[in-house]
């Protein structure tokens, strides 16, 4: 008994001296932590792909450290009006946009990557200039699991764009949606929503987002109010 009660003993103390590790440690760097409060000076502890622990990590070990003295440390930027939907298609590195901290793209404002229809298709291919690249997907989900599915450097979101859902069901037509075609638009909407969609997004200032009345922007919103959805614009 005396036996097991000291190999306990010894085991407890080479357990608690034994440091904590973290796959990555930023020593000293100056703590931006996005509170609004005053930056800090001090350790980010991080294993895998989550901030651990923010403070003092002066008894930790990192299999990677790095020294970030004089340097700012910050969570990840989001770039709220994202137009990166076609070059990470190009290119899923994305070194423009991580060389400056954004981690975060949010597409979707008033035209969203789906859903489309093979007209939306075909008129995405005609446009097409300097890079080609195969359309895979029909919905905004697919979309965002083509682009996962290439590899990409950011995270990604989006809203489904009101403008986009016009256009697949009225075209580039200057008119209000009839009722067949808004219950359509919102089945659309709805579909987007189940599969992940931030909401709804417009862009007023452009044709033929501004040929929808205020109305078919209210159903609309009001599908995305059920998965409590946001609207932009």
């Amino acid at each position: 008994m005396k036996k097991i009660l000291a190999f306990l003993l010894i085991a407890l103390f080479f357990s608690a001296c034994k440091k904590q590790e973290y796959d990555v440690i930023i020593r000293g760097g100056t703590v931006y932590d996005g509170s609004g409060n005053a930056p800090v000076v001090t350790d980010v502890g991080i294993n895998a792909d989550t901030v651990a622990f923010v403070g003092d990590l002066s008894s930790a070990v990192g299999k990677k450290e790095v020294d970030a003295t004089g340097k700012a440390v910050a969570p990840g930027f989001i770039n709220m009006l994202s137009w990166s939907t076609e070059s990470l298609i190009i290119d899923g590195n994305s070194q423009s946009d991580i060389r400056q901290g954004v981690t975060l793209e949010v597409f979707g404002e008033g035209w969203s990557m789906g859903p489309q229809n093979d007209q939306m298709k075909e008129n995405g291919r005609n446009n097409m200039r300097e890079h080609e690249y195969e359309i895979d997907w029909t919905t905004l989900d697919e979309y965002l699991e083509s682009l996962v599915r290439r590899g990409i450097s950011t995270n990604v979101a989006s809203f489904v764009g009101a403008t986009t859902l016009r256009i697949h069901e009225l075209g580039f037509e200057n008119r209000p949606a009839t009722p067949e075609e808004m219950e359509r638009m919102k089945a659309l909407a709805r579909q987007a929503m189940e599969d992940g969609a931030m909401g709804i997004g417009s862009s007023l200032i452009y044709a033929p987002a501004n040929y929808a009345p205020t109305e078919e922007l209210i159903e609309l919103c009001k599908v995305a109010s059920e998965y409590n959805g946001m609207y932009i614009t």
